[in-house]
């Protein structure tokens, strides 16, 4: 029976970076990567010369593709030892300033697919397999001007502990990374570049390396969670302790810490 890996959103940030480590932290005889972007697929498959990897350019929200990924396992029957669920992505505007089939997009792909994802490899773990759950420092409260993202990593959080919990008598770990705000192409989506952006203040910035480093050592220990930085831990701590009111409040007034036209600057150098 081959033993396989798996990593969605594995053409950019931290899936990516994911694909490019999980040969030195598991044993596997083929890494399966997916995301759209077949191109971006083909150079991570160059760059992983050596290995035997799996291209599966597929959108992970339609379901006929992800019927095909079922019979694919199905026929050809794997141990899947891990599952990395990196896709997703989120905006930066007013709840009524970002377009319905956006968020309908965004609650597909960062909820459902994941979810999907899950329950389709399942049946083919065993006792050792491991899931990560890419979520969110958001994940932990309410975020207006990223609503509709927060409330999807809300849900990530909350289905990957609860999940964790599940399969822990059966020898599956489950792990939710919760970074926060990390260098990768997610800014390139979130923000439009426009006056409708609303999200000018963010404190530090993360290395993507760093916290999927992290990411590795609390998935390999079983852990149900996972975050990287001391800010990040403290702001764990401060939301679950203080109302929510007042931590909304309080990231509203940050906002105003910045332009909009500063942060693309910083963001984007070479725009």
């Amino acid at each position: 029976m081959s033993r396989i890996a798996i990593i969605t959103g594995a053409s950019s940030g931290m899936g990516r970076r994911f694909a490019q480590t999980a040969a030195k932290h598991v044993a596997f005889d083929e890494l399966w990567v997916m995301a759209r972007r077949a191109d971006r697929l083909e150079a991570l498959s160059q760059e992983l010369a050596g290995q035997a990897v799996r291209q599966i350019p597929m959108d992970l929200t339609d379901k006929e593709a992800l019927e095909r990924f079922t019979r694919t396992l199905a026929a050809e029957n794997p141990e899947i030892v891990l599952l990395v669920n990196a896709a997703g992505f989120g905006k930066f505007q007013a709840v009524e300033d970002v377009p319905r089939e956006t968020v309908d997009s965004m609650l597909a792909l960062n909820c459902s697919a994941l979810m999907d994802m899950c329950y389709i490899c399942l049946p083919y773990m065993k006792a050792g397999s491991r899931i990560l759950n890419i979520a969110s420092l958001a994940a932990f409260q309410p975020v207006p001007y990223i609503t509709e993202y927060a409330a999807t990593k809300s849900f990530v959080l909350s289905f990957s502990r609860g999940l964790w919990k599940e399969l822990r008598p059966k020898g599956i770990t489950v792990t939710a990374l919760c970074p926060y705000w990390t260098k990768t192409e997610f800014f390139d989506v979130a923000y439009t570049r426009t006056q409708k952006d609303r999200v000018t203040y963010l404190n530090t910035m993360y290395d993507p390396v760093d916290v999927v480093d992290r990411g590795w050592r609390d998935l390999l220990k079983g852990r149900d969670l996972s975050t990287f930085g001391f800010i990040a831990r403290m702001q764990i701590f401060l939301v679950t302790i203080l109302p929510h009111r007042l931590v909304m409040k309080v990231w509203c007034g940050q906002q105003r810490k910045m332009s909009i036209e500063k942060r693309w600057s910083i963001l984007f150098p070479d725009e």
